[in-house]
Formats: structure tokens, sequence, C-alpha cells
């Protein structure tokens, strides 16, 4: 049976996830973490796509992106650059990867913050936090919005989600961290429109 083409729109932003086969841990090591980064660098050179978070964790990867090209394409690419890296350095055969990449549009800017906030929340949503605070963690997009600094790789725009901050947040990347620190309560309480309710619950 062949499979279901995917419903993809030029322009329009996707929650993206990719696990490792059987969930066992592909990017074990920050070389291997770092190498998945090169992978969706070398894909910017050959497609157009802008990045609004992203994450690695151990089994599994997320990405929050907009892309001009087909998505297919660009997972394709990363995954394949990442699969013979993986192959080559551990002397792996089989399959790598648990099927398709996940794929869902993000369609209302509360949407987009709610999926950017899960997604760098992860590496303190595990049952042992990988770290104790989010921006001692190096494999997310979340240490370049902490920061403030200017992002190292043209594929990523770290402009664009604190545009969707609800009153009161002011529309910053100060505002936009804290408000991916907060639990959901606090989000709530100081803003309790129906549209955030709805992505948020």
């Amino acid at each position: 049976m062949a499979r279901r083409k995917r419903n993809w729109r030029p322009g329009a932003n996707y929650h993206v996830v990719m696990r490792g086969n059987n969930r066992q841990n592909i990017y074990s090591t920050d070389e291997d973490m770092l190498h998945l980064m090169r992978c969706m660098g070398h894909a910017s050179i050959d497609y157009q796509f802008t990045v609004f978070a992203y994450c690695i964790m151990t089994n599994h990867y997320h990405i929050l992106l907009q892309s001009e090209d087909n998505l297919s394409n660009i997972m394709r690419h990363i995954n394949r650059k990442y699969s013979d890296y993986y192959s080559k350095r551990y002397g792996y055969v089989g399959q790598l990867y648990q099927g398709r990449y996940y794929c869902k549009e993000v369609k209302s800017p509360y949407a987009m913050l709610a999926v950017s906030r899960y997604i760098h929340r992860n590496p303190i949503a595990t049952k042992t936090p990988m770290v104790k605070h989010l921006a001692d963690y190096p494999f997310s997009t979340f240490p370049y919005y902490h920061s403030s600094a200017s992002s190292p790789y043209p594929y990523l725009d770290t402009s664009k989600l604190p545009q969707f901050l609800p009153q009161p947040f002011e529309k910053t990347t100060e505002a936009y961290v804290n408000y991916c620190l907060m639990e959901i309560e606090d989000i709530l309480n100081i803003n309790k429109s129906a549209d955030i309710l709805e992505v948020l619950t």
C-alpha cells in the first residue's frame, strides 16, 4: 500500500518529531547531538526553511519550523545525513528511525507559543530532569532566547515567537523566556482568553 502523501503547505508552520527505532537512544553523546545540528545546517544550504524552536533529546528530537521547500525533502536530507554518520561511527546496521517523522501544522499564534514552550521544556519534563535550569541545556534553542544573543545559524529566527505573546506580556525575548519557565496555571491566571486556554489545556 502506498504511503499517504504529506499535507504540506509552503509558508505554514509545523511541529516535527523524529524518534529512534523502538525509542532507542540514537543521540547518546554530545557529539551525536552536535552532529544532528550540523545536519540541520547542511540542509539549510540546499533548502529554504526557518526554525523557531528545536530540542534534541537522547532518543528523539523536536523542531518547530516553517519551510518554503518541501518539508519531506528537508527531513529526508537531515535524517539521511545523520543515519550515514551514525552507521559509520557505531557500525550500526538496520533501521535507525521509528518510521516516518511525526508532523502537525501549527495554525495559530497561541499554538506556536504552546508548542515552542513544550519543545523547550523537554529537558526538565523527563522523570529525571536532564538539567536544573533550561538555559544550561545546550542542545535546544532555549539558550539563544535566554541570552538574547544573535543566532549563529542563518536558519534560526528568535524574533518571531515573542511577537505572539498575549497581553499583559511584553513582546520581548525576556518575556518569552519567562513564559516558557512559567507553569501552565500561572500563564492562565495572567491571561484567561479562550484561545490560549484551548491550546494550553
